[in-house]
């Protein structure tokens, strides 16, 4: 059976070992039943009560805990990821899917607003207008390869879309197809165990850009979720608007997270700054959305920075990448860089035996080169970083002003620093999402506040985020109610509040009664 066309396996990236079970490309007719199934489950689900849903949530997180070891063993085998960023990334999927239930349970998200009636008023009565948030459809989510659980079958899109009242028709990543359909099982036993619909989440296994494709152009699904390279985003959106009836794509696709070192910062603490860009630059191998893969060195004595960041890149060990197309594309990104004139390779980690070793490498060169080559400023996806060394002020600005966009900046600086270089954080947060002080961007906290995204290219949706409770606003859409009788009100805006959320009446926020 898994010599036929139509099945794939799954390999262990570790030793390119083919690992047990067959996964099958799900066909169009299996597609189109899934998308199907999922928007009659939303006529059900879009009405569950908050309580219900945040039940079934919480159940989800309960039953990928029952998975036990074998959920770990299997993502280990299938992404070469150490035992412990596994249980980690276990324990951050079981949180946002509490956070989630949290905030469905809390109600306050749906945005309601209430303009009370003035029969009286003079020249124009005004009218009883209110307003919410209503859940869009079903929701199109694609796993990452470099998060197989946090950012895969239930992680923060499946969770939000769910959170939002959203059937997730599910595309697993073949990267690691075993693991996909143990979480995947999980969700099901939680929807039986709570009682939802068939249909409010399927998976569809396939390693065929086709099974993607005919997901995103179904006419059923009314919203996609990605997260992964810039030409597998692009894609989906393009999909995505040609389709007859156009839907919103959130695709996240990466960025190199620029970093900027200021000049007291450079001199009272550069050595330490370097140790930590470089634990920054070598975590998970550089696999992470956020890798800091270019850093501006302000004017000043650079050498106990370059020398610290030197020593620690090469004394690293030899990483494995998760895919031998994710190892075959950093190593043509390297090639590249090497070949690159006036760019200087100054660290260079081990190399290592084995299948997918990559070496960590840091490559340096000087402000007018990088301004006038614009791929030094492209993510290379792995642990690899570009320095640009003895940046004038005016130059750092200039760099800094024709970036494209990114999820992340970081700026190490003294309080003095800080102050002497506020333009520069007036340019950052029109360029990125997520702007950090004298920290480093990998690591992205599940959290109310937390913004993962940014302008294009680094998203498709630079309004939104893949991460923290404001995820659930990217599957949703207002809708306002003029003139309603009670009795035809949703729960959420009714006089009585029955609910008992916080809403904008007349333009104070308030759980008062009307």
């Amino acid at each position: 059976m898994s010599s036929e066309k139509n099945y794939f396996k799954a390999v262990n990236p570790a030793t390119n070992e083919v690992l047990e079970g067959d996964y099958k490309n799900a066909t169009k007719s299996e597609i189109n039943e899934a998308v199907n199934e999922a928007s009659e489950a939303f006529q059900t689900y879009r009405k569950v009560k908050n309580e219900q849903k945040a039940l079934f949530l919480e159940q989800i997180a309960t039953e990928i805990e029952n998975l036990g070891d074998e959920l770990i063993e299997r993502g280990t085998l299938e992404t070469a990821l150490p035992v412990g960023r596994l249980q980690g990334e276990r324990g951050r999927t079981m949180n946002q899917l509490r956070l989630f239930a949290s905030v469905v349970r809390e109600g306050s998200w749906v945005d309601a607003r209430i303009d009370k009636a003035q029969p009286d008023r003079t020249p124009i009565p005004k009218s009883d207008i209110r307003h919410m948030m209503i859940p869009l459809g079903p929701v199109a989510v694609f796993g990452a390869s470099n998060f197989p659980l946090a950012f895969s079958t239930a992680g923060g899109d499946t969770a939000s879309a769910l959170a939002a009242g959203c059937p997730v028709v599910y595309k697993g990543h073949p990267a690691h197809p075993g693991t996909t359909e143990l979480v995947a099982k999980a969700i099901e036993t939680a929807i039986e165990k709570t009682g939802m619909p068939k249909g409010t989440f399927t998976l569809l296994q396939g390693n065929s850009i086709e099974v993607g494709e005919v997901l995103v152009k179904h006419e059923g699904i009314k919203a996609v979720g990605f997260t992964g390279s810039y030409r597998g985003g692009m894609a989906i959106f393009e999909y995505a608007n040609n389709r007859p009836v156009s839907i919103p794509v959130f695709s996240e696709m990466g960025s190199s997270n620029p970093v900027f070192i200021l000049p007291k910062a450079l001199k009272e603490r550069g050595e330490k700054i370097a140790e930590g860009l470089a634990n920054s630059i070598n975590m998970g191998v550089g696999q992470f959305c956020t890798n800091p893969g270019l850093t501006f060195l302000s004017d000043g004595p650079t050498n106990g920075f370059i020398n610290t960041l030197q020593d620690k890149i090469n004394a690293q060990e030899a990483g494995t990448m998760l895919t031998s197309g994710i190892q075959s594309s950093y190593t043509k990104g390297i090639e590249y860089f090497e070949s690159q004139e006036n760019l200087e390779t100054v660290a260079k980690g081990k190399n290592g035996e084995g299948a997918n070793k990559v070496a960590s490498t840091v490559f340096k060169t000087n402000i007018e080169t990088f301004l006038s080559n614009g791929a030094l400023a492209e993510e290379n996806f792995g642990p690899s970083s570009v320095v640009v060394a003895d940046v004038s002020k005016e130059k750092l600005l200039q760099a800094a002003k024709e970036l494209e966009g990114h999820l992340t900046a970081t700026v190490h600086g003294t309080e003095e620093d800080l102050e002497n270089f506020g333009e520069l954080f007036e340019i950052l947060e029109q360029k990125v999402g997520r702007v950090l002080i004298n920290g480093f961007p990998t690591g992205v906290e599940v959290c109310h506040s937390m913004v993962h995204g940014g302008p294009f290219p680094a998203t498709t949706a630079p309004s939104s985020t893949s991460v923290g409770t404001n995820a659930i606003k990217r599957f949703v859409r207002p809708v306002c109610y003029q003139d309603y009788p009670q009795a035809l009100l949703p729960e959420e805006l009714k006089d009585d509040n029955p609910l008992n959320i916080w809403r904008l009446v007349d333009g104070n926020f308030t759980k008062e009664k009307l």
